[in-house]
């Protein structure tokens, strides 16, 4: 049985509703116990009020230390970790050790991150000096999700930390075992009890959190839920909110370029992490003729000999989906585009092996009526075939959200009127929409969050600045119609 919460820098048992995490590729139990009640969220909380306290004010250089510490004992556990992640969610272990090691490669980014963005700075003037410094909100609510449970909780609580926040993680209910491998390297480094503390468990747990005393939530997940968060937090600009969204992201493939080489963009894009990925391209867009033609065929040959398999196995490109629900709901979206009109390319279908493995998809929904604008997390691309680029264009931006998108070209004419008007926080070119780098800011415009991207940019939102005019000493002060 494992522990619902750490607290004050100790494991509790759970105190509410008992549940269980099987792996989604081989059906064993990987985390079972009892989730976190409404009175030790508060305790998780009231323990991170009190560490702040501390922590706020600790030298810049002391956190760095500590953090740098806890990044030294990540490298120590990059094998515990990936298998933790993919024993919970079934991605394939070539894949989750890729995940440990960002993990790790994320302190360095954020100390320079927070460095460049939130650091302190001073200058002279005629008075004496300007200051700038930045101040930690507080307590920050961390929310987790399934597809990257290392990496991407990683990448809120290390900036949160290094800027004098302290933090309060609810991993998500598919992926809770790689929190405790976390606080264990939190522990090696010797960070102070309470700084980071966990509640484990599912949708009541993270709405006791949020309904906690916290100044800050942390969330990258699915549109609905973001949505239902900002509408919590309504009225409360003293809560800083930082979401990121997912979305349907576009991937134009244009001629003239290699064939073999749009497809092997295109299927990376779609299917990579089994199309877990909220910068998974969800619509190819290419020209109709010939060259279309052939560029679907490849894309559906690729889909085709992709190989499936557990997370252990070798030579495996995709595992699983989290869930048994996620592959029926997949297989439901399918068949709801191809009554629509859509014509089927390379079926999606739920495989003989497991519950949650399902194959890859496309379907071309050129002439379907009524697509919705919804994110499907699952190896799943929908094709649109079009006149001209002008309309490739139109058809890239008709959707709410605006995470990524890519183009395959080899006109650089196209490629500039590209980043002119296609609407996306993260733009390719010949590459994977999934490429990003921890250098650079992470997310984009519509549902796909509420303009504060993490990545490089997280340190914007984990500290609030504070300008200062200072004179050594208090003088007299001379203005016009102002009393001598």
């Amino acid at each position: 049985m494992r522990h619902g919460a750490f607290i004050d820098g100790q494991w509790q048992a759970g105190k509410d509703t008992w549940y269980e995490k099987t792996c989604p590729a081989t059906g064993a139990t990987v985390w079972e116990g009892q989730a976190a009640d409404r009175e030790q969220v508060g305790a998780a909380i009231s323990s991170a009020q009190r560490a702040g306290r501390t922590w706020g004010t600790l030298p810049l250089s002391e956190r760095r230390t500590i953090i740098e510490a806890y990044g030294a004992a990540l490298g120590a556990r990059v094998d515990q970790i990936a298998e933790a992640i993919s024993r919970d969610m079934g991605k394939p272990l070539w894949e989750s050790r890729a995940e440990a090691a960002t993990m790790q490669a994320k302190i360095a980014v954020s100390i320079r991150a927070q460095a460049e963005r939130a650091g302190n700075r001073s200058g002279d003037a005629d008075f004496g000096t300007l200051q700038l410094t930045h101040r930690p909100h507080g307590v920050m609510a961390v929310l987790g999700p399934f597809n990257f449970p290392g990496h991407l909780p990683n990448g809120h609580i290390v900036p949160a930390l290094l800027a004098g926040n302290t933090c309060v993680l609810k991993p998500s209910e598919l992926a809770p075992t790689v929190a405790e491998v976390m606080i264990e390297a939190f522990q090696d480094a010797g960070l102070p009890p309470g700084v980071v503390n966990v509640v484990q468990g599912g949708r009541t747990v993270g709405t006791a959190l949020l309904e906690g005393e916290i100044n800050g939530v942390l969330f990258t997940g699915s549109a609905s839920t973001g949505l239902a968060i900002h509408r919590m937090f309504a009225g409360r600009p003293d809560v800083i909110l930082a979401l990121e969204l997912g979305g349907n992201n576009p991937l134009i493939l244009w001629s003239p370029a290699d064939i073999d080489a749009a497809a092997d963009i295109a299927a990376q894009s779609a299917f990579l992490t089994t199309g877990q990925r909220c910068s998974c391209a969800r619509r190819i867009i290419l020209p109709k003729g010939r060259w279309g033609d052939q560029v679907v065929d490849a894309i559906a040959d690729r889909a085709r000999e992709l190989r499936i398999g557990a997370w252990d196995e070798d030579d495996v490109f995709m595992g699983p989906l989290v869930s048994s629900e996620a592959a029926e709901n997949a297989v439901a979206f399918q068949m709801a585009l191809a009554r629509s009109g859509g014509r089927v390319v390379r079926r999606l279908k739920r495989m003989a092996r497991g519950d949650a493995f399902v194959t890859a998809g496309v379907i071309d929904v050129s002439e379907a009526r009524s697509v919705p604008d919804e994110e499907l997390f699952g190896p799943f691309l929908q094709i649109y075939r079009v006149d001209d680029f002008d309309t490739a264009l139109v058809r890239a931006n008709d959707t709410r959200y605006g995470l990524a998108g890519g183009l395959v070209c080899d006109d650089e004419e196209l490629w500039e009127r590209a980043q002119q008007n296609m609407r996306v926080g993260i733009l390719n070119r010949n590459r994977p929409t999934v490429g990003a780098s921890g250098s650079f800011p992470f997310g984009g415009p519509g549902l796909s969050g509420n303009f504060r991207p993490g990545a490089f940019y997280a340190a914007d939102y984990c500290a609030w600045p504070q300008a200062s005019q200072i004179r050594s000493k208090a003088g007299r002060l001379s203005a016009v119609g102002f009393p001598k």
